[in-house]
């Protein structure tokens, strides 16, 4: 199993770019089974999640060929409704197949989906609103059983506005009868992503980044090619980075609007932050103040940046505090940053950060994916050596994350 070496006490300078985003890309790819013909991704990210994906869609009988950062899926011969367990507990992103498949096929059986063990994520929220576009659901050891008829439009209000549910229902919905009114919608910037997708194939969706999506179904969806918007969890991920270094970094392929919560943090924290069209310059100072944090559906602060932020506040000034209200098992990365020095105390989904001086490397273990490049930042200003087991948590949503850190002046080792 492969580890990353990291070397502490390095300050990060230079310019970087920011791949394609991942949670993006896998509702994106799912929504190509619509169509009957090509399509054209750019700005794929190369992930172990992506490429889970690409076997699932190439199970279901699609084409998909990857040149570079471009996936070319053709999606004509695919037949398959039946989604094996193995591969479904491997990915919690294969629940975005449910829609799709049921909306062109009106028929699906799959397991219940994998991923992260960040606290319980119930797919309840996506079975509700199948169910209300007139899908017939079926629940039993351990498997999901959908079908319909027919899918007709409706109206779909959420108790929460999750952002799976809020992309599964438009999936199923953009082949539907009729209109689809889905209110208390998630607003995250993936959403407005799928939308923009969609339309580019014909479809008529409108309302994404608002919580009211109207989706007017059509008979079909045509050929497209369709850029990936820039990831801003890794965006996000750099920023932070760089301001727990002391370094000096040009960010580019970044949407800034996407990122005023986590910005403003770190400006409270004592960084200096510059959008320049679409790159986002910062400057970080000496001084890291403690701040405040709670995690919020967005525009809000980002659960998936909770992680990384906790492993800069280990080093800040004072005290702070994060609230976890996402996720109720999201504070994983904390034994192992105490392992390093850090004085943090939990109590349910609060975690109360007291600053010290500094970190002491040691050997860590990834526990899932944004703890995992939590501990590696945590690394970089550690004294002495940092020991990250168990990368393959790391690999599945940041492409090639200690390429780029090292780009930039960090010293980490892949073994």
């Amino acid at each position: 199993m492969e580890k990353f070496i990291v070397t502490g006490g390095v300050q990060l300078n230079g310019c970087v770019q920011v791949s394609g985003a991942k949670n993006a890309a896998l509702p994106i790819m799912a929504a190509t089974l619509l169509s009957h013909g090509l399509t054209v991704l750019h700005d794929v990210p190369e992930l172990r999640d992506i490429a889970m994906m690409q076997n699932i869609m190439k199970l279901l009988g699609a084409s998909v060929v990857r040149e570079g950062h471009t996936l070319v899926i053709d999606t004509v011969a695919v037949t398959g409704t039946d989604i094996p367990e193995a591969l479904m507990r491997e990915m919690r992103a294969s629940v975005f197949l449910l829609g799709p498949l049921l909306g062109r096929f009106h028929q699906v059986r799959l397991s219940y989906p994998g991923g992260c063990a960040i606290g319980p994520r119930p797919i309840n929220l996506h079975i509700k609103a199948l169910e209300k576009l007139g899908a017939h659901i079926k629940e039993g050891s351990g498997y999901i059983d959908a079908e319909a008829k027919k899918l007709v439009g409706n109206e779909i209000t959420f108790d929460f506005p999750s952002v799976g549910a809020t992309e599964n229902a438009m999936m199923a919905a953009v082949l539907a009868e009729g209109t689809t009114v889905i209110r208390n919608a998630a607003r995250e910037p993936e959403i407005v992503d799928l939308q923009n997708f969609f339309n580019s194939m014909g479809g008529r969706v409108g309302g994404a980044g608002t919580d009211c999506i109207f989706i007017r179904g059509v008979k079909s969806l045509h050929s497209t090619e369709y850029q990936i918007m820039p990831d801003r969890i890794e965006a996000g991920t750099l920023l932070i980075a760089t301001a727990m270094t002391g370094g000096n970094v040009i960010i580019g392929n970044i949407n800034h609007a996407c990122l005023f919560s986590v910005m403003d943090k770190l400006q409270e924290i004592g960084s200096v932050i510059e959008c320049r069209g679409n790159a986002i310059r910062i400057k970080a100072e000496n001084l890291r103040r403690g701040v405040d944090i709670k995690t919020l559906p967005y525009p809000g602060f980002p659960t998936d940046l909770q992680a990384p932020m906790l492993s800069l506040l280990t080093i800040a000034k004072g005290t702070s505090i994060i609230s976890e209200t996402i996720f109720e098992n999201r504070f994983k990365h904390v034994d192992e940053l105490t392992r390093m020095g850090a004085k943090i105390k939990v109590e349910g989904r609060t975690a109360v950060i007291r600053g010290v001086d500094a970190l002491s490397g040691t050997c860590v273990a990834a526990p899932d994916l944004r703890a995992g490049g939590a501990l590696v930042l945590a690394g970089l200003v550690a004294a002495g050596t940092t020991i990250v087991d168990e990368v393959y948590h790391i690999d599945r949503g940041y492409e090639r994350l200690e390429e780029k850190l090292n780009s930039l002046g960090a010293i980490i080792l892949r073994k």
